[in-house]
């Protein structure tokens, strides 16, 4: 009788899911009301008051605003603009130098920032007017910097990895080592595409090397040295296990401010803007992991969780078949639903298949993360684009854009079945 109420539970969440109903509100109204059906509202209120506070207590969970902040001031305080100049000091030789450099400085952008959505805000404002002044088509050049967003929830300190690290209780930092690959290598995979286009399109990525050639290296390396020095403070201190990934997280946000304030670039206006913003992101992240948590409850004891496992042992897929089922449920959640909602609502439920089979939560967390992040650029409701059309919505439409983003899926796609047959991709680096 459990295990139907828990079936039908699910069912409801979709379908208040679909329906767009906050991710936060229909994950509570379904745990609450399933533990009511089961057990009566008395006991309901009694076993999940303490949920929120259980959840949210987790010191560990004390990275997140403090990586935000950190993000949120250097965007504010512009510690991050030099980057678009210093990659095309190195790629503007190439063809498609500047859609080049323009990955490689989201790639930059990700380190401090840990959001996809900031990155292509951020490099959108910059990037995509160079690139269509420079002769590239409208779509392509808004289609790069949308994609080229995504690695900033791969390539650490992501927020979607330690929300993740907490739910899973794996190690934070070992999915940050993990995350380092496939943010590189979803970067190569993306350089790749700009090169192809550029010798079998050029009309629609010129072939000649463009670019800002008035920037001098000296001049790249001081502009960047804030977010150098950033970067070496705090991922030097946590991989050197110097301190924890809690403890990097408030090193970064003290030394962002520090300095904003060293080169006289925070002011009150950026700092309450920064703190605003990171209150905000925070709580929305706090309010969907409580639901999560109690939803989480509420499959435990009624034994969903427990008969899926069971009938997957019996089942028997093998590896493959079971990577293609979860791949095409992210992709499918993609479509619809945002990363954080996306993933909260599965793990409960994927969580104990995959220590079924053994398999390690370290590197399906960063596998998890990269399927996320391709929902941010897929239709209907892909994130960037929807980012990207606001930021720069006078040169492209938002169907150019995803048309433009279209060839980058297709990279996607490859890197996700690379890191499938060749899980040590994401765990060279974790030991």
């Amino acid at each position: 009788m459990s295990v139907a109420i828990g079936f039908t539970g699910l069912a409801i969440l979709l379908l208040l899911l679909a329906l767009r109903v906050p991710v936060a509100l229909a994950l509570v109204a379904v745990a609450l009301g399933g533990m009511t059906v089961m057990f009566g509202w008395e006991t309901a209120i009694g076993m999940l008051s303490s949920t929120p506070y259980e959840f949210i207590a987790k010191w560990t969970l004390s990275a997140v605003p403090m990586f935000l902040l950190m993000g949120f001031v250097c965007y504010h305080t512009g510690l991050t603009n030099g980057l678009f100049n210093a990659a095309k000091v190195v790629f503007r030789w190439l063809p498609g130098g500047v859609a080049i450099s323009s990955i490689f400085a989201s790639s930059g952008f990700a380190a401090v920032s840990g959001s996809s959505v900031a990155c292509s805000a951020a490099m959108g404002r910059i990037a995509i007017p160079e690139m269509v002044k420079g002769g590239y088509k409208p779509s392509f050049a808004c289609g790069t910097i949308a994609a080229g967003g995504t690695i900033g929830a791969l390539i650490p300190p992501s927020i979607l990895m330690i929300v993740y690290g907490v739910f899973a209780q794996v190690s934070i930092t070992q999915v940050f080592l993990g995350g380092i690959t496939i943010g590189l290598l979803t970067a190569v995979s993306y350089c790749i595409v700009i090169l192809m286009v550029s010798w079998l399109r050029p009309d629609i990525v010129p072939r000649e090397a463009t670019g800002a050639r008035d920037v001098s290296p000296r001049q790249a390396l001081i502009d960047i040295w804030p977010v150098l020095a950033l970067g070496l403070l705090v991922f030097g201190g946590l991989f050197s296990g110097f301190f924890t990934a809690t403890e990097a997280g408030a090193v970064g946000a003290a030394g962002a401010i520090l300095i904003g304030l060293l080169l006289k670039r925070l002011d009150k206006r950026a700092m309450k803007e920064a703190l605003l913003e990171t209150l905000s992101t925070t709580s929305a992240l706090l309010i969907i992991g409580v639901g999560a948590s109690m939803f989480t409850l509420f499959l435990s004891l009624s034994g969903v969780a427990g008969y899926i496992t069971s009938a997957v042992s019996g089942w028997d897929p093998s590896y493959l078949q079971l990577m293609l089922i979860v791949v095409l449920i992210y992709l499918f959640l993609g479509l619809f639903m945002e990363p954080f909602g996306a993933m909260l609502v599965t793990l409960p439920v994927l969580l104990p298949v995959f220590e079924l089979y053994d398999v390690s939560l370290i590197w399906f967390g960063v596998l998890l993360v990269k399927l996320l992040e391709i929902g941010m650029i897929t239709p209907p409701v892909g994130m960037n684009i929807f980012v990207i059309k606001g930021v720069a919505g006078q040169y492209a439409s938002l169907m150019d854009i995803f048309k433009g983003v279209s060839t980058f899926l297709v990279a996607d796609i490859v890197v996700v079945a690379l890191v499938i047959f060749y899980p040590q991709i994401v765990l060279v680096l974790t030991g």
